[in-house]
């Protein structure tokens, strides 16, 4: 899947002969659900034929193009992501420590995690952290979600910590995916706070659905972002 992810990656593009602002997925694939996000971001969240039981995919567009693929399960662990832009990937290691659970966060309303992915061009990253269910359920754009509170950390491969972040996120206990919310990221240096909640919901047929256009947040100063602090403390364009 980290070979697909790849492809579209490096060759996807609009369907000029339909419309300049349609995505299109490779044959075998088909998307279930467009997400329009308060951070200027497009997402759009297919399968494809082949795929194990439970997987799913995930591209996210900006202004300027994609800036993430990447393959999660049905615990919703990361499984391999691709950053175009860079043409660096990340893939789970095969034995974590901690695995994340989403059956155990619905089950006991928390859930740890401590695991290491493995990427060739940075090195081993470890990532440990928690979620929780607050219990408060939040409906946008009539899609109803549940509210986790977050912790993470990331370590590089001399145990130094690169960054953290704590927030909020949201569930679909059906779709068994999350969805990003209000966080505040921390740096060696300096933390920023930001918001990647999602906004709107297009399914199959309604409008926007498959649009490679984000709409919300868009034109804001993006020197404050922590992506684009991390960019710079990583020194890679993510």
């Amino acid at each position: 899947m980290l070979t697909l992810l790849m492809a579209i990656g490096l060759t996807a593009k609009p369907v000029f002969g339909q419309s300049a602002d349609t995505f299109t997925l490779p044959s075998g694939c088909w998307a279930w659900v467009t997400v329009q996000a308060a951070d200027c971001t497009v997402e759009h969240n297919f399968v494809c034929e082949g795929d194990p039981d439970g997987h799913k995919q995930r591209v996210i567009l900006d202004e300027e193009g994609m800036v993430y693929l990447g393959t999660t399960d049905d615990e919703s662990q990361w499984l391999n992501s691709f950053h175009p832009r860079s043409a660096h990937s990340e893939q789970l290691e095969p034995e974590p420590r901690d695995r994340a659970s989403f059956t155990e966060l619905l089950e006991n309303g928390v859930d740890t995690y401590d695991f290491r992915t493995i990427s060739p061009e940075l090195g081993v990253t470890r990532f440990v952290g928690q979620d929780t269910l607050t219990g408060r359920t939040v409906v946008i754009d009539g899609v109803a979600l549940e509210e986790t509170q977050f912790n993470i950390t990331a370590y590089n491969q001399d145990g130094d910590e690169i960054w953290s972040s704590e927030g909020n996120e949201y569930i679909h206990r059906d779709w068994r995916i999350f969805q990003a919310g209000p966080s505040t990221v921390t740096l060696p240096d300096e933390s920023y706070q930001e918001d990647d909640s999602p906004v709107e919901y297009m399914f199959p047929g309604d409008p926007g659905f498959l649009s490679v256009n984000p709409k919300h947040g868009c034109g804001l100063t993006m020197s404050n972002s922590p992506v684009t602090a991390l960019e710079e403390f990583l020194n890679v364009d993510l």
